[in-house]
C-alpha cells in the first residue's frame, strides 16, 4: 500500500471520526455513470496499483461500462486536483483513488462536487458523497504464514517490510501465527526498509534475512524483489498485493493478492442505483466483504498443509474464524484480549506490540 499514515491517532480522528450526514436521502447522480480512476504508479508496478487496474479491467466487464484512468498521480493538491476536475469537465460522476495521500484532497474535492461520487483506496477521509476503504491484510497474510510454516525446514522465517505502522504490524503478527499454527516453534525475523517500494533496500534487507538462517522470507512492500531473491538464493517466499509466482515461480508459496472489484462492483452498484450513503467511518473489508483472497499454494506446500490452509481460508471467507480473538497476549505477556473478546479496529490500527516469536530489527 502506498504512503500510510505516519500518525495512528491521526487515522483513528479521521478514520473513525464521526461523519455529518448533510443529506439524508443518499447521493443520486445527475446522468449515467461515467467512471475514472487516478492511480499514484504505473500500471505496470508489479503491485499495488497493478491490482487496482486489474480490478479496473474486471470491473468494466462486470458493470459492461468503460472506466477512464490515469497513472502516476502524485500525492500532492497541485497533481491531485487538476487530474480530477479534468475527468469531471469530461462528465466523470465517480471518481475512484487509491492511495492514503490522495485524503485530504479528496475530502476538498468531494465538497466542492457534492454531486460526484467519490471513493479512495487506503485513505482516511469520508463524507457524505465519499468512502474511504482499505482490507484486513492479516487474514490472507495469515494464511500465508501458515504457508511459510509448512514450507520451512528450519522454522526461520523471515519478513520485508517498509514501515513500523499498524498495518503493517498486524500483518507480520498475524503471519507469526499462521506459521506457529503449522509449526509451533516457527519465528519471524523482521526488517524494516523505510520505503514502499526500494527495490535495493528490499534485495539488501532479503539477503540479510537468508544470510541469517531464514529458508521462507514474506513481505509487505510494493515490489517482487523479496520473491526474486528468494530465488536466487533457493529459498521460499510469500508474496503481498498480488500472486507473485508471476516472478518467482519456484519460490513463492503464497501471496496475499487484493482482489478490490469484488468490493468495488458492489458499491458501484449501490451508487448507480441512486440515495448511496457511505459507511460513516469508512470500509475496512474483511476476505469475506473483498478486501484481500490468497493465491495458493506453490511449491514445497504437500496436499495436506494445503487442505488446512485452505480450510482456514474457508473459515474466514464465512466469518467463522477471527485472527485476533482473545485469549491473545503480545511478547511481554500484556493481556491484548481476553478470553471471548476481539481486538478492536482501533487498536488494530494503533497496533506497536508484537507476538511470541516475532523478532524485529531496523
Amino acid at each position: 500500500m502506498k504512503k500510510l499514515i505516519l500518525s495512528a491517532g491521526f487515522a483513528l480522528a479521521s478514520f473513525f471520526g464521526l461523519m455529518n450526514i448533510a443529506n439524508a436521502e443518499g447521493l443520486t447522480l445527475d446522468g449515467p455513470p461515467k467512471i475514472a480512476m487516478l492511480y499514484i504508479s504505473p500500471t505496470n508496478d508489479g503491485g499495488w496499483t497493478q491490482a487496482f487496474d486489474e480490478a479496473r479491467q474486471r470491473l468494466e466487464k462486470d458493470l459492461d461500462i468503460k472506466i477512464q484512468y490515469v497513472e502516476s498521480v502524485p500525492e500532492s493538491a497541485s497533481a491531485i486536483r487538476p487530474a480530477v476536475e479534468r475527468f469531471i469537465k469530461r462528465g466523470a460522476n465517480i471518481i475512484i483513488g487509491t492511495a492514503f495521500g490522495y485524503s485530504d484532497t479528496f475530502k476538498s474535492l468531494s465538497e466542492d462536487y457534492p454531486d460526484v461520487a467519490f471513493l479512495n483506496g487506503s485513505g482516511t477521509t469520508n463524507g457524505p458523497n465519499l468512502l474511504s476503504y482499505y482490507g484486513r491484510t492479516y487474514e490472507s497474510q495469515y494464511l500465508c504464514g501458515m504457508a511459510a510454516g509448512a514450507a520451512s525446514e528450519s522454522g526461520k522465517l523471515g519478513f520485508v517490510a517498509a514501515n513500523p505502522f499498524g498495518v503493517v504490524n498486524w500483518t507480520i503478527n498475524a503471519y507469526a501465527m499462521g506459521a506457529r499454527e503449522m509449526n509451533p516453534d516457527a519465528t519471524v525475523t523482521v526488517v524494516y526498509t523505510g520505503a514502499w517500494n526500494d527495490p535495493t533496500k528490499e534485495r539488501s534487507a532479503t539477503k540479510a534475512l537468508i544470510d541469517q538462517g531464514a529458508d521462507v522470507i514474506g513481505q509487505h512492500v510494493d515490489t517482487p524483489t523479496p520473491q526474486l531473491v528468494a530465488q536466487e538464493n533457493g529459498v521460499y517466499g510469500t508474496g503481498h498485493h498480488r500472486d507473485f509466482r508471476e516472478f518467482a515461480p519456484e519460490a513463492t508459496v503464497c501471496s496475499s493478492v487484493w482482489v478490490w472489484d469484488r468490493f468495488l462492483k458492489n458499491e458501484l452498484e449501490k451508487i448507480i442505483a441512486g440515495n448511496w450513503v457511505p459507511a460513516p467511518h469508512g470500509a475496512l473489508l474483511s476476505m469475506q466483504e473483498g478486501g484481500t483472497d490468497i493465491a495458493c499454494c506453490g511449491p514445497n506446500i504437500d496436499e495436506e498443509e494445503e487442505a488446512k490452509i485452505m480450510a482456514a481460508r474457508e473459515k474466514l471467507m464465512n466469518g467463522e474464524l477471527q485472527i485476533y480473538a482473545g485469549p491473545l497476549t503480545d511478547q511481554n505477556g500484556t493481556v491484548r484480549a481476553a478470553a471471548g473478546e476481539v481486538v478492536s479496529d482501533g487498536d488494530l490500527w494503533q497496533m506497536d506490540w508484537f507476538v511470541d516469536g516475532v523478532i524485529t530489527q531496523q
